[in-house]
């Protein structure tokens, strides 16, 4: 745990980590019809509408993707807390500023070592 993170910090930096897993994967479960094949009737759809649906079932797989890597990165965060290891930069091992983790509760480097 970062010593400059106080318990209660840590507790409020974790609810919002929960909240916002939840939030993903409720968003991801609700968009998994966009990202199904789309099929090949032009007698019931047109040309320029199955194109229209190709490019939106792109759009919902690159969105799911970008989901999945915050889920993966927010699960991370979370066993980073339940190890004492929250907190502390992955490269160099300094304190991450709790202003960071407040605007990214899943950020494992400090803004040094992100740039």
């Amino acid at each position: 745990m970062a010593e400059d993170l106080s318990q209660a910090q840590i507790e409020a930096l974790q609810a919002s980590l929960v909240e916002k897993q939840a939030e993903l994967k409720a968003l991801d479960l609700e968009a998994a019809s966009w990202r199904t094949t789309v099929e090949l009737d032009q007698q019931s759809v047109g040309r320029l509408s199955r194109m229209d649906a190709m490019q939106q079932q792109e759009m919902a797989q690159a969105e799911a993707r970008r989901r999945t890597s915050d889920i993966a990165r927010i699960e991370m965060a979370l066993k980073r807390i339940e190890q004492d290891e929250f907190g502390w930069c992955a490269e160099c091992g300094e304190p991450i500023a709790f202003r960071r983790l407040e605007i990214d509760p899943a950020a494992a480097l400090c803004i040094g070592c992100a740039r």
